[in-house]
């Protein structure tokens, strides 16, 4: 009988992941991991984390099934939310969530497993993994979940065939309405239970204020850049950018973000502090008195400045490209990996739930060239692009 560790996260997914486990067949042990403790950091007493560890015991009792708790805070501060801090004190946009799945589930809790003489880890993510057979190597794909709504491949964009060959994803098949059904039927303590939201440990808490705790606040200006700016006479917006791709430069023109200088636009106000805030960012900013609402769309954390624009058609919030340095890129297959000045056609996304984009990925000495066929809102550096091609997820990597 093969063995099996499921994460159990006190949330429905899990849990019905673990019941049908057990209904195939495996050996299963429940294990919930215990991701964030620091006296040091102020969080939400809303925070869930014991309520959940409460309820994934309750769901092992009721399934029949050993239930192990296991302390990774350590590893997660380390990982996690020491590079999170980082990389917005830089003045970028992190994932976290795809950083956990590679550095924490399927690397610390998937060693921890092994060691439990487990043959597989699973989780509640909605995806699914099939095993093929390329001459004569065995690859496994990474494949967007049945349920289109749910689909979380996304978040598993950085995993490696070792990882994959040890994943099992047993609701990928199901749509969320299923999940649930199934659950109400075992009358399972999780089966009405919302969705989390965002990071445990933050609880409720707004991310800026969450932020300052770490990041020290710093008065800097606010600058609005009007749409007739210098900056946006060639932007792809304005219909009048050359884009035909005719060589190396004209890539990095068009995957190149705008820079700004305060003489670009008009001072605003004040903020507490430029790494505080995101690219497409509306609220946190308390300035009104405009025709239309400001959106954020540059920071500079050097200079301490944000620069903002009015309404959702701003040229500023939009891009035709993005630039993903060689260190940074990952594809899940090596076998399908591009060489440099070969280009593809694929579909890419840069946010979980983003609907899939049409681009043509470009790769060159540098790294990896994405231009899309239509501009794209709030492309932000630090942030994944994951590219798929039909309902594989192939590679992803780090916007520069």
């Amino acid at each position: 009988m093969k063995r099996v560790v499921v994460g159990l996260s006190g949330g429905v997914d899990s849990s019905v992941a673990a019941y049908l486990l057990k209904e195939q067949g495996y050996e299963v042990i429940g294990m919930f991991m215990k991701n964030w403790y620091d006296d040091s950091v102020i969080i939400s007493d809303e925070c869930p984390w014991l309520e959940d560890s409460n309820d994934a015991l309750m769901v092992a009792e009721k399934l029949g099934i050993p239930f192990q708790v296991i302390d990774l805070s350590i590893e997660y501060k380390a990982r996690i939310v020491d590079y999170m801090f980082a990389e917005y004190e830089r003045g970028r946009t992190p994932n976290p969530d795809v950083l956990c799945n590679r550095e924490i589930k399927f690397d610390i809790f998937l060693k921890a497993a092994l060691k439990l003489k487990a043959d597989y880890i699973a989780t509640g993510h909605y995806c699914r993994k099939e095993q093929i057979e390329v001459g004569n190597t065995t690859y496994y794909r990474l494949l967007a979940g049945k349920d289109k709504n749910k689909d979380q491949s996304y978040f598993l964009c950085q995993l490696s065939q070792h990882q994959l060959a040890k994943a099992l994803f047993p609701i990928g098949e199901l749509v969320k309405a299923e999940v649930r059904q199934i659950a109400k039927s075992l009358d399972l303590v999780t089966a009405d239970k919302k969705d989390s939201q965002g990071l445990c440990f933050i609880g409720k808490v707004r991310l800026p204020e969450f932020l300052q705790q770490q990041l020290k606040p710093a008065k800097g200006k606010v600058v609005e850049v009007p749409v007739e700016a210098k900056n946006y006479q060639d932007n792809p917006a304005t219909g009048r950018y050359e884009t035909v791709i005719t060589g190396k430069e004209s890539l990095i023109s068009l995957t190149a973000p705008y820079t700004y200088k305060i003489s670009d636009g008009e001072i605003v106000g004040e903020h507490n502090g430029a790494h505080y805030y995101t690219i497409g960012q509306r609220k946190g900013l308390h300035i009104g008195g405009k025709p239309k609402p400001l959106f954020v769309i540059a920071t500079d954390t050097t200079e301490n400045v944000i620069y903002m624009g009015q309404g959702d058609n701003h040229p500023g919030l939009y891009r035709k490209g993005l630039f993903v340095k060689k260190g940074d890129i990952h594809w899940l297959r090596d076998d399908l990996q591009m060489d440099a000045g070969e280009s593809r056609k694929y579909l890419v996304r840069i946010r979980y739930r983003q609907a899939l984009q049409d681009a043509v990925l470009y790769m060159e000495n540098p790294g990896l060239y994405v231009i899309f066929d239509k501009l794209q809102r709030g492309v932000a550096s630090g942030q994944f692009v994951a590219w798929y091609d039909g309902e594989e997820l192939l590679g992803s990597g780090v916007i520069d």
